[in-house]
C-alpha cells in the first residue's frame, strides 16, 4: 500500500508543479478521480499476483477462464488506446475513412474464429511459438519467435505511450516529456505489482482480470457517451452526420471515402495489415491458452468479436459527435486554435463535454489505466522473449535459473521501456491509431505467415519458418523506416524513398514466399522428419487429444 500511495503522490507533485510553472489550470476533482482510480486498479492487479499458485497460473491463468470472461479480456486487450483515442480522433480529423481502422481490425475476428482459435489452444500450452515449434526445430523457431515479438511488442508500445504521454500531459498539465517519463516510471511499478514472482513471464492471472473489469468499464462510459451525444441531437443519427459535415472543414467530404487513403494500393495494404496483424499479436494469441479447451476458445472470439464491433459502432457517434460538440467549442482549443492536448485527446475533451469534471477523470483513469496495463503486458512478453526464450532456452540451453531468468526479465524490461520512451517521444504527433495499423503489418508479416503455414502446410520445414519470418520482418521495418510516415514526419526527408504508408501488401508476400520457396526446396533427413510428424500434428489440432489441461483454482 505504501507504492501505491507513493504513486499517487508522484503524479500529485507533479501537478503541483505545472501548477506552480503557471500552466493551464488544473481540474482537480478530474485529477482526483483518475488518481482514486488507477490506485484502485494497481490494488487489483496485486490482488491477482497473490493468488497465482503455479506456473500456468502465470503464464496462462490456469487455463480455466470461460469463453465470456476470456473475450471481455480479449477485448480489455484490444479497446486500448489505439482504438478510444486513435480512432475516434481519426473520424474527428477525416470523418468516414476513420471508420478503415475499426473495420480492418474487427474483421481479423473471423479469421481467427475459423483458422486459428481451435488449432491454437489444441497444439499450444504458453504462447504460439509452442504452436510453431510443434514438429520443428525448437531453438531456430524460438530465436525468430523472439525477435519478432521484440519488434511486435515494442513498436506497439510506441503507441501506447503516445497515448498516455498525451492524457497525462492534459490532465496534470505537465510536457508531453515529463508525461511519457512519468509513464514509464508507472509502467515499472505495474510491473512490480503483476507479479515476476516466479518466473519471468507475462503475469495471465492479474492482468485478465484487471482487463475484464476495464473492459465493462470503459464499454460502459463509452456507452454513456454515446448516449450523451445522440441525445444532444434528439437522437438522431442523420442530424448528428449533418451538423457534422456543416461544421467541418471538408463539409460533406467526410461523408465519402477516400479522404484519407486515395491510392487503393495504400487501402488494400492497410486492410491486409490490419486484418492478419491481429491474428499475429503475441499477448492475443497467448488469450487463448487461459481456457480450458478449444470449445471455450472459440466461444472467447465470439464473445471477443461482439464486444468489440459494439465498441466501435459506439466510436462512430464518439467521433462525429466530437466533430460538433468539441471541434467547435473554444474551451478545448488553445490560443492557436488547435485541440488542447492534441488531436488524440478529442475522446477526452467529450468527454468533459458530456458529463462534466467527474466523468472526464473517470474516463480518462479508465483508458489510461487501460494503456498501462497493455503496456505493462507488452512489456514482460518483450522481456520474456528475451529472457526465457534467448537467454534461457537457447544461450544457457534450459540450464539457467529462475533467479538468472528474472534478472534478465529485469533488465530486459528496463531497457523495453526506454526505448519504448524514446520511441513515444519521436512520434509524439502521430495518430495513435495509424501508428498501431505500422505494428499490425508488421505482426500480418512476422508472426501469422509462419503461424498459418505451419498449422495448415505439411510442406513448412524449421528452415522456411525461419527464413519467411526474417524475411518478413526485415522487409516491413525496411519499408516502414523508407515509408512516409517515418521517412519523412519523424527523419524530416524531402521525399520517402517508398511511396505507400504500410508495407503490408509487400512484406506479407515476402514472407509467404520465403517460407515457400526456403521449405520445398529444403531436402535434408530433417525437414523429412518434420513434414512425417505433420499427421500427429494434424490429429491433434482437430481433436485436442493431448493438450493441455485447467488447472483447478
Amino acid at each position: 500500500m505504501k507504492a501505491l500511495a507513493a504513486l499517487a503522490a508522484l503524479l500529485a507533485s507533479g501537478s503541483a508543479l505545472a501548477a506552480d510553472a503557471g500552466a493551464r489550470p488544473l481540474n482537480w476533482p478530474a485529477i482526483y478521480m483518475f488518481l482514486a482510480f488507477v490506485v484502485f486498479t494497481l490494488g487489483i492487479t496485486r490482488w491477482a499476483a497473490l493468488r497465482t499458485r503455479s506456473t500456468a497460473d502465470f503464464y496462462t491463468a490456469g487455463g480455466g477462464l470461460t469463453g465470456f470472461q476470456n473475450g471481455l479480456a480479449i477485448a480489455g486487450d484490444m479497446i486500448s488506446a489505439a482504438s478510444f483515442l486513435g480512432i475516434s480522433a481519426m473520424m474527428f480529423m477525416n470523418g468516414y475513412d476513420g471508420l478503415l481502422y475499426a473495420l480492418g481490425v474487427l474483421a481479423g475476428w473471423p479469421i481467427i474464429l475459423f483458422l486459428i482459435a481451435e488449432r491454437l489452444r489444441n497444439l499450444g500450452r504458453f504462447t504460439f511459438a509452442d504452436v510453431v515449434s510443434y514438429r520443428l526445430d525448437q531453438s531456430p523457431i524460438r530465436i525468430t519467435a523472439a525477435f519478432g515479438t521484440l519488434t511486435v511488442a515494442l513498436l506497439y508500445l510506441v503507441a501506447q505511450m503516445v497515448g498516455a504521454g498525451k492524457l497525462i500531459e492534459l490532465l496534470f498539465g505537465l510536457s508531453y516529456l515529463q508525461a511519457v517519463l512519468l509513464v514509464g516510471v508507472l509502467m515499472v511499478c505495474y510491473v512490480t505489482f503483476g507479479g515476476m514472482l516466479a518466473t519471468t513471464w507475462v503475469h495471465m492471472l492479474a492482468t485478465t482480470w484487471v482487463q475484464i473489469i476495464k473492459a465493462v468499464l470503459l464499454l460502459s462510459g463509452t456507452s454513456f457517451m454515446a448516449f450523451m451525444v445522440l441525445r444532444h441531437f434528439g437522437f438522431s443519427t442523420e442530424a448528428m452526420f449533418a451538423a457534422a459535415a456543416s461544421v467541418h472543414a471538408k463539409g460533406t467530404a467526410i461523408m465519402a471515402p477516400g479522404g484519407l487513403l486515395s491510392n487503393p494500393v495504400d487501402a488494400i495494404s492497410l486492410g491486409l495489415g490490419m486484418m492478419f496483424g491481429t491474428a499475429g499479436l503475441p499477448h492475443i494469441l497467448m488469450r487463448f491458452f487461459t481456457v480450458s479447451d478449444a470449445k471455450e476458445a472459440r466461444k472467447s472470439v465470439f464473445y471477443a468479436t461482439g464486444f468489440i464491433g459494439y465498441f466501435y459502432l459506439l466510436l462512430i457517434v464518439v467521433g462525429f459527435g466530437s466533430i460538433v460538440m468539441v471541434g467547435t467549442n473554444p474551451e478545448f482549443r488553445d490560443a492557436a486554435g488547435a485541440i488542447i492536448g492534441g488531436g488524440n485527446m478529442v475522446a477526452v475533451h467529450l468527454s468533459h463535454a458530456v458529463g462534466g469534471s467527474l466523468f472526464l477523470g473517470f474516463i480518462s483513469a479508465v483508458a489510461f489505466a487501460t494503456i498501462l496495463a497493455v503496456v505493462a503486458g507488452l512489456a514482460l512478453s518483450g522481456a520474456s522473449a528475451v529472457s526465457h526464450d534467448l537467454y534461457a532456452c537457447v544461450i544457457r540451453k534450459g540450464q539457467a535459473s529462475e533467479r538468472e531468468e528474472i534478472r534478465v526479465s529485469r533488465l530486459a524490461t528496463l531497457g523495453i521501456g526506454v526505448l519504448a520512451v524514446i520511441l513515444g517521444i519521436l512520434f509524439e504527433s502521430q495518430n495513435i491509431a495509424f501508428l498501431s495499423g505500422l505494428v499490425l503489418a508488421i505482426a500480418a508479416s512476422v508472426n501469422f505467415p509462419v503461424l498459418f503455414l505451419s498449422m495448415f502446410w505439411k510442406g513448412l520445414t524449421t528452415r522456411g519458418a525461419v527464413a519467411g519470418s526474417l524475411a518478413g520482418l526485415a522487409s516491413a521495418i525496411a519499408l516502414l523506416v523508407a515509408s512516409p510516415a517515418v521517412w519523412v514526419n519523424v527523419l524530416h526527408h524531402e521525399q520517402a524513398l517508398f511511396p505507400y504508408a504500410n508495407p503490408a501488401l509487400f512484406s506479407m508476400t515476402l514472407a509467404f514466399s520465403s517460407a515457400w520457396l526456403f521449405s520445398v526446396t529444403d531436402r535434408s533427413e530433417r525437414a523429412t522428419r518434420e513434414r512425417g510428424r505433420y499427421l500427429a500434428q494434424f490429429i491433434r489440432s482437430m481433436t485436442g487429444i493431448g493438450a493441455a489441461a485447467a488447472s483447478r483454482h
